[in-house]
């Protein structure tokens, strides 16, 4: 099956470290791009050394009768920025963004971040939530997802962990069986 180039989803490579670490200089930024812009701002936003996270999840499409492999912004239209405000500013200059908001929580932007790139990671299909529901607070107990949280909810019959970006009120949720969690 062809594969599309690989896209950079993380610039730097140990950006999660860096922004684990408290700073006053650099924020999250959650920027909303014109459609369909994400990964070009991505790969603008390399080119000029300013830090970021575009989570990307692979899709499978038919191109004529070949199946074709692709990367595909889980957010639609949001690239995450971990800058400072000149990197903010030279952002808003790439004339692909249509707004740009600083996350309150900087620890709560950082930590749904990670889990989000965990589950992504992992490799299971995830299905994106743009309504997030209250429901039983959960831990999962073992596997790849050990020690992450999120809440479940049941969609068309099975149970899956809801782990939500507070910040957009939206999520994702992984399909999982009741003995893989706990009630926190």
């Amino acid at each position: 099956m062809p594969i599309l180039a690989e896209e950079t989803s993380c610039f730097p490579a140990d950006l999660f470290e860096a922004a684990a670490e408290p700073s006053h200089e650099r924020k999250w930024w959650s920027v909303y791009t014109k459609s369909r812009q994400e990964k070009a701002l991505a790969r603008q936003l390399e080119g000029m050394n300013v830090p970021f996270y575009l989570p990307l999840v692979p899709q499978v499409s038919n191109v004529g009768k070949r199946p074709v492999r692709s990367l595909l912004p889980l957010f639609s239209c949001y690239v995450f920025v971990f800058a400072n405000d000149d990197e903010r500013v030279s952002t808003l200059s790439t004339k692909r963004v249509t707004q740009i908001l600083c996350a309150g929580d900087q620890a709560r932007m950082t930590s749904d971040l990670l889990n989000i790139r965990t589950l992504i990671a992992a490799g299971a299909p995830l299905t994106v939530e743009s309504r997030l529901e209250p429901g039983k607070r959960v831990r999962v107990k073992n596997g790849a997802l050990a020690g992450m949280e999120g809440v479940i909810v049941t969609r068309r019959g099975s149970d899956r962990l809801l782990v939500a970006m507070e910040f957009l009120q939206q999520g994702v949720s992984i399909e999982i069986n009741d003995y893989q969690v706990e009630p926190l």
